[in-house]
């Protein structure tokens, strides 16, 4: 749900209008989460460099 949907949320729409829309910030840092853990265990560099020796 996003805040564009106040009308069916009038609730949330409140405290998006209050505090921001958390739901959307935490979904975001997740993400970015996701894609920092993904290339810290990227081990393809390491299993190519291996392969040419």
């Amino acid at each position: 749900m996003s805040f564009t949907d106040s009308s069916q949320a009038p609730i949330y729409a409140g405290l998006v209008e209050e505090h921001g829309d958390v739901m959307a910030e935490v979904r975001r840092v997740a993400e970015e989460t996701m894609r920092e853990a993904d290339q810290a265990v990227d081990f393809s560099d390491i299993r190519r460099s291996a392969a040419y020796r």
